[in-house]
């Protein structure tokens, strides 16, 4: 008998949850067999099934319970990404290619026994509800299990197959809703998480949800819904939430019209005929529809069952301690203007053009005197427009209802530009590489000082997803985000004396500002629908 075979048996005569044998963990489907890190230390498990494939009958249902299979499952290659247009350039993928039997999840684990109760990080990826999988290799998690953390990622449900709502899915489903499907599949991912995960050496009692983007979104999503708000105990947003500057997230019946807008555009009539359509064909056709981003969490009355921002007024979202911020420069200047040209005069009517009523103060918040000071404002504005302040928002509730304790972070360090990629700044999604120590996936002329920042960032991260506290021995103390200070930390590793460090915020007049147009353009939307 092989040492396989002999490892098999001894697997195969206990139960489910017992240990690590070589790279064979049982799950409650069944056994899977892993591979490991060059060195051996870590552990990976890569397309495991979570669910059952979303197909057929299935396509825009609650996800299903993943079938059982006997002998051994080989877990070594990424799963399919789910179904996605080329919609971001910087989307790199090494699974087999987008499909709708996608819902996989991938394990990296430094245990060497099932008794070890590490701490575990569910990772969930952005691209706008629309694109991203978990094969990114900037999002892999080798080098953060490094640090005593199991790290767990999920594909969920994008576009059309994962936000289409339409009244005969409503009808048919037994919590009249539709919609949130992608969120659904996060939910499920994490169910899974802690039905397994202690299998393979993971705390199902301390797990930590975090992302990035849409990812970040998701995140406050599932701490507003009574679907997943048990199922961990720590979250981490990077750069998103779901409380928008524009009218907030839209309810059922209206995603609804969009879905029978939709089906009319293909000459779909009935859902019987929606689903019989190819899933290269849905896609094709929901890409013409504004790139797919029509298709977007709503408000369905079963995942949210009410609006988010008044889930968080209340008190109702999960009480666990939460750590988020964002980047310096998620926009452009050109975000804001367009293409007009960088002068006073010209942001002031861009300024005046789209807050005809607030203008003089924008201005003033946002000042634009000078050439520079147009540039820096305008940026400034882009971005808080983009995702600060929806970022901000989700900080500003947890920190008055969350009874939790709450951080903020300012992601300042521009990756080096190279012959490549041009200098953007601290630009969305710059903070993945160095959360996950992967600066090497990206060709750039990374420098000592990128590297000891990641290898900070990725300490608080993980530090935190441990106790609930970023801080630990030799590292800046981050204090945590309260009255009066409400103090930021700084996450810059530069020239000189520039490092990591915290400081009172000094922009909550930009945001409060911004809350005040955000509530009024809510009230007005509430009033013409």
């Amino acid at each position: 008998m092989t040492s396989k075979l002999i490892l098999y048996a001894a697997l195969a005569s206990v139960g489910m949850g017992s240990g690590l044998f070589a790279y064979q963990v049982r799950t409650e489907a069944g056994i899977v067999d892993g591979d490991a890190s060059a060195d051996g230390k870590i552990h990976i498990y890569k397309g495991i099934p979570y669910a059952a494939p979303p197909v057929g009958p299935l396509r825009w249902q609650p996800p299903q319970p993943a079938a059982h299979w006997d002998g051994i499952r080989k877990a070594t290659e990424f799963g399919h990404r789910c179904m996605q247009g080329h919609i971001f350039a910087d989307m790199v993928f090494r699974d087999p290619g987008p499909s709708e039997d996608c819902l996989n999840l991938n394990v990296w684990t430094p245990a060497i026994s099932p008794d070890a109760k590490l701490p575990v990080m569910v990772w969930i990826y952005g691209g706008g509800f629309q694109a991203g999988a978990s094969s990114e290799p900037r999002q892999g998690g080798e080098n953060l299990a490094r640090k005593g953390v199991i790290v767990v990622s999920m594909n969920y449900r994008l576009g059309i197959f994962g936000f289409f709502s339409h009244p005969e899915l409503t009808k048919e489903s037994p919590h009249h809703a539709s919609g949130n499907y992608g969120l659904m599949d996060q939910a499920a991912a994490l169910d899974w998480v802690q039905r397994n995960i202690a299998a393979f050496g993971g705390d199902p009692g301390n797990i930590t949800i975090f992302g990035e983007s849409a990812g970040s979104m998701s995140v406050s999503a599932q701490m507003a819904s009574p679907l997943a708000k048990r199922s961990f105990k720590q979250a981490i947003g990077e750069s998103g939430a779901v409380f928008m500057l524009n009218p907030p997230m839209p309810p059922v019946r209206e995603t609804e019209h969009i879905g029978l807008e939709f089906a009319k555009s293909i000459g779909a009539n009935t859902l019987r005929e929606l689903r019989s359509r190819s899933a290269d064909d849905l896609l094709q056709a929901a890409l013409k529809m504004n790139g797919g981003f029509r298709f977007w969490p709503n408000v369905d009355g079963y995942f949210f069952p009410e609006d988010p921002a008044a889930i968080y007024s209340g008190g109702k979202q999960a009480h666990v301690a939460l750590l988020a911020g964002w980047n310096q420069d998620e926009q452009s200047y050109q975000g804001f203007l367009g293409k007009a040209d960088a002068t006073p005069d010209a942001y002031a009517a861009q300024v005046r053009s789209k807050y005809p009523e607030d203008a003089d103060q924008v201005l003033k918040i946002y000042p634009g005197k000078t050439g520079q000071e147009v540039k820096d404002s305008a940026r400034a504005l882009a971005s808080d427009q983009f995702i600060a302040y929806s970022t901000w928002k989700w900080l500003d509730l947890q920190v008055k209802t969350g009874q939790a304790p709450v951080y903020r972070y300012h992601f300042e360090q521009a990756p080096p530009a190279s012959a490549t990629e041009p200098d953007r700044g601290a630009y969305h999604s710059a903070d993945i590489l160095y959360v996950f120590q992967t600066l090497d996936s990206e060709n750039r002329p990374w420098t000592d000082r990128d590297r000891k920042l990641s290898d900070m960032i990725s300490s608080y991260w993980t530090n935190f997803a441990k106790t609930g506290n970023p801080n630990g021995p030799g590292m800046p103390e981050w204090p945590g985000y309260t009255k009066p200070a409400y103090d930021v930390m700084h996450l810059i590793c530069g020239q000189g004396d520039q490092a990591p460090h915290a400081a009172t915020d000094e922009h909550r007049a930009r945001y409060e500002f911004l809350d005040r147009v955000a509530r009024e353009r809510a009230s007005a939307a509430k009033q013409t629908s």
